[in-house]
């Protein structure tokens, strides 16, 4: 019996997933990830959406601050990827059920934000990780909190 990789695992799975929005007659929701080419946690966070069923395109940028600077990400909110997603600004390690529920419910926000890499967040699984926030910010830096997580340890 053939060992499947945890590659090709999660590849089925993102397929699977794919395939169930367009069985509903939706489209998975798009979204377009900018990050440094050297970020792994990054491309870590882009499984995490794929597995539950966003459609991702990852664009390597030189200059990641520019990024997050045309998108008015505030300073004290930034980490490692900015994504954009249903009109919204995602920026770091934000679960995806957070993001499923920010498009379903639509406040008048900017987006969400998780400052930081905080460890158990997805992308950065890992022993020892605490609770962390997930805030939303407006055009003028405020914020809220989304939801408080608890740390996960796989993917």
């Amino acid at each position: 019996m053939e060992t499947i990789s945890r590659r090709k695992m999660l590849l089925a799975i993102s397929i699977v997933a794919s395939a169930s929005h367009r069985i509903r007659g939706q489209q998975p929701p798009k979204v377009d990830v900018y990050k440094d080419p050297t970020c792994g946690c990054c491309s870590l966070w882009v499984t995490h959406m794929k597995m539950r069923g966003f459609d991702t395109t990852v664009t390597d940028v030189p200059d990641i601050a520019a990024v997050k600077t045309k998108y008015h990400v505030p300073n004290q909110l930034r980490s490692c990827h900015t994504a954009l997603v249903g009109g919204y600004v995602i920026e770091g390690h934000v679960p995806a059920t957070d993001v499923q529920r920010l498009l379903k419910q639509r406040p008048k926000v900017v987006g969400l934000a998780v400052p930081g890499m905080p460890i158990g967040s997805p992308g950065m699984e890992g022993q020892n990780g605490r609770p962390y926030d997930v805030l939303t910010f407006d055009a003028a830096g405020k914020t809220t909190v989304f939801s408080t997580q608890q740390p996960s340890s796989h993917a």
